[in-house]
């Protein structure tokens, strides 16, 4: 039985997976590649998205006509999805910085999830939203490198599945940030009903735990094709 007050990331990842769309197979290759490609540091229209995965623009359009957290421009290409943004689309406070390329995370969670699912280091430059402190963190799709302050935290929400299909920034982006400090996060939390705090240890961890069930079988799929060209490489 988990302690009061302590955090089970395996419960808390469980109740975000409802709040995130469910993805089969195809879902998951979309998702991937449409993170990617958004990374490149350009507007993606849904055209070449489908040339990248080898299926019909229709279906490329049924699927991403019914997701949440998809945003496009006025010629129909996604700028936004999902916890990234061409910087030119959305001026959050979360900057993340790619290969050279400045894009923009809606919240400080998404800066920790998503260098895994891009396969890249991202860098991240944020600052906490009442006193503004920087933070700064570096981020490999393996783990959490570097940390400016030392002390800094995250604030969290386990947000409602119903309303962060409606809208994920109002209802939960606008409540997760980076603080410089624990008591610093926890001056925010006090004031708005149903944040807490998290380490960015355990943001890291509750972050795999998210990935690995959200894109199970795609992430197997590539430890198999990897695991393969390991064993042929010896052959």
């Amino acid at each position: 039985m988990t302690k009061p007050g302590a955090i089970d990331l395996d419960e808390m990842a469980a109740t975000l997976l409802t709040a995130f769309p469910k993805l089969d197979v195809l879902d998951q290759r979309l998702s991937l590649e449409l993170y990617r490609m958004l990374a490149e540091g350009r507007p993606v229209a849904r055209g070449d998205l489908a040339r990248r995965l080898g299926i019909p623009h229709e279906t490329v359009d049924r699927i991403l006509d019914v997701w949440p957290g998809v945003f496009s421009d006025s010629d129909n290409q996604i700028v936004g999805y999902w916890g990234l943004s061409l910087a030119s689309a959305y001026s959050g406070p979360h900057r993340v910085t790619i290969d050279g390329r400045s894009l923009s995370a809606w919240c400080a969670w998404d800066t920790i999830f998503l260098p895994e699912l891009l396969g890249r280091t991202v860098l991240v430059e944020t600052a906490s939203p009442d006193e503004r402190a920087p933070v700064r963190l570096t981020v490999t799709p393996e783990r959490v490198e570097h940390v400016e302050p030392g002390e800094a935290t995250m604030s969290f929400l386990l947000p409602d599945a119903t309303a962060i299909q409606k809208d994920v920034v109002t209802s939960f982006c606008h409540f997760v940030h980076f603080f410089p400090s624990r008591q610093a996060g926890e001056n925010w939390t006090v004031r708005h009903p149903g944040t807490f705090i998290l380490s960015i240890g355990d943001a890291h961890a509750l972050a795999r735990r998210k990935n690995a069930a959200q894109y199970r079988e795609t992430f197997r799929l590539r430890l198999s094709t990897a695991g393969a060209t390991a064993a042929a490489s010896f052959e």
